[in-house]
């Protein structure tokens, strides 16, 4: 596994060639970006979601150019906050050509999952995603070990398989 760094990523997110597919496995996160606006919806504030702007456009740019994003979410019900929050505000990604399903918990119990979340970019190489307990992103590493590519690739067809489309999924 190697390093990747903020701006490595974001290149990776930029420019991958066919697709980019990512699974989320845990109820709660806490980016730095994304708590000032949970915070809002949490007390009933108002939020225009134009921090979502650069995201949705280069989501477009995708779509356009016949690339594919899937983002499949493995949620424990009732919804966390953060996830209720999350579903609150993937209207707009959804709306710019980000495909994001939804996939209750208890379905995924035989599915073998890794241990990290994680983007897969044109089923060639991985960037796990590391976090605190509470959440807060910690680092990233990739992989283009053939092991990682296929355990990464095989869970998230499976539970893609089970997911259910954004539009949809009724939030518990």
């Amino acid at each position: 596994m190697r390093p990747v760094s903020e701006s490595e990523f974001d290149t990776l997110l930029r420019t991958f060639k066919r697709e980019a597919v990512h699974l989320e496995t845990r109820d709660a996160y806490g980016t730095e970006v994304e708590l000032p606006h949970m915070a809002k919806w949490a007390t009933g504030e108002y939020d225009d979601l134009r921090w979502l702007d650069d995201w949705c456009a280069t989501l477009r740019n995708h779509t356009h150019a016949g690339r594919s994003v899937r983002r499949a979410r493995i949620v424990s019900e009732p919804l966390s906050l953060y996830q209720r929050w999350s579903h609150s505000i993937a209207k707009p990604m959804v709306d710019a050509g980000e495909d994001i399903r939804w996939v209750p918990r208890h379905l995924v119990s035989s599915i073998a999952l890794p241990g990290n979340d994680f983007y897969l970019f044109d089923g060639r190489l991985v960037v796990f995603l590391h976090y605190t307990g509470d959440g807060l992103a910690l680092s990233k590493a990739s992989s283009v070990n053939p092991r990682d590519v296929t355990l990464c690739r095989t869970a998230f067809e499976s539970v893609w398989k089970l997911s259910i489309p954004h539009n949809e999924y009724n939030p518990t």
